[in-house]
């Protein structure tokens, strides 16, 4: 039976006392089938994507049907090597490192200082992370990128590495984690002799792993999706993420099919580690949004 296996659930939305409501159970099944059709919906956009990569041109604008008439690998190798894609995955993934290395030192240092050690002021300046949350970051991108052109950081990963480690949401997330360790440790790294930065690097940080992996996740997944910085900084320097690099083909002659493969190519990754981080990420985002 499909409700055998909640006789021994003892907790969660559905338990194994409440199977037995005929109410219940239909209510359940009602949910399941909404959330399975919530699911196609979100699943098809992709996996029409992929299947129209196996497609050719002729195919792609004759043929209304989903399924491809073959599945050649060849024609993904082709748009591959054609596009020289490894040259953007090798830029993207430059990007994404520092960026997940500026999330997790710089968001997690100043949670450190908001967290464990609270000077005088802390909470004007939490105040001040927690009111930043309500300005879409997009209103800054023009006094941003000025300031980057100043100081002749254009054409260059850096101020796209340093605008993640500047994320009120992060900071949020490792303050709530960093607040649930005893601070008795940290008093006795500093009778010990420690100074801040040792103590947030040899006590706090391998403290922190779960809520680390799930900042990493988050930062190299909207890192690697990010496009209106990159397109601002990198445009013109070889350097151009797969993000950017989507965007310029509709100034070539590629055709419709090549650009829905090369958009296959860039939703893979996220896609893999979505897949096999997920658990992480739900825990470990539960772990840093509870307090002690």
């Amino acid at each position: 039976m499909f409700f055998d296996k909640y006789k021994q659930k003892k907790d969660g939305a559905i338990r194994g006392y409440d199977i037995h409501s005929p109410s219940v159970k239909i209510l359940s099944i009602v949910l399941i089938l909404i959330c399975l059709f919530i699911v196609l919906v979100c699943a098809f956009p992709a996996v029409w994507v992929l299947l129209a990569g196996f497609k050719d041109i002729r195919e792609f604008r004759n043929d209304v049907t989903i399924f491809p008439s073959s599945f050649d690998l060849n024609k993904l190798k082709e748009t591959w090597d054609a596009l020289k894609f490894q040259r953007y995955y090798l830029n993207s993934l430059i990007s994404v490192v520092g960026c997940a290395a500026a999330a997790i030192f710089f968001n997690g240092l100043m949670a450190y200082s908001l967290g464990a050690l609270k000077p005088k002021g802390y909470k004007l300046a939490y105040g001040l992370v927690m009111w930043s949350l309500l300005i879409p970051s997009i209103t800054s991108i023009v006094a941003v990128f000025r300031n980057i052109n100043m100081l002749g950081l254009n054409q260059s990963f850096v101020p796209i590495w340093l605008t993640f480690g500047a994320n009120a949401f992060y900071v949020v997330l490792f303050k709530q984690f960093f607040e649930g360790i005893p601070q008795e440790l940290v008093e006795a790294a500093q009778l010990d002799g420690c100074g801040v930065l040792r103590i947030f690097t040899t006590i706090m940080i391998p403290l922190s792993r779960p809520i680390i992996m799930v900042v990493a996740i988050f930062a190299i997944t909207a890192a690697w999706s990010d496009f209106l910085l990159p397109y601002l900084v990198l445009s013109g320097s070889g350097s151009e993420t797969v993000m950017v690099k989507l965007f310029s083909f509709k100034d070539t002659p590629t055709d419709a099919v090549s650009v829905l493969r090369a958009v296959l190519f860039s939703i893979i990754p996220p896609t893999v580690i979505f897949a096999v981080f997920q658990r992480q990420i739900t825990d470990g985002a539960a772990v840093g949004a509870v307090k002690g």
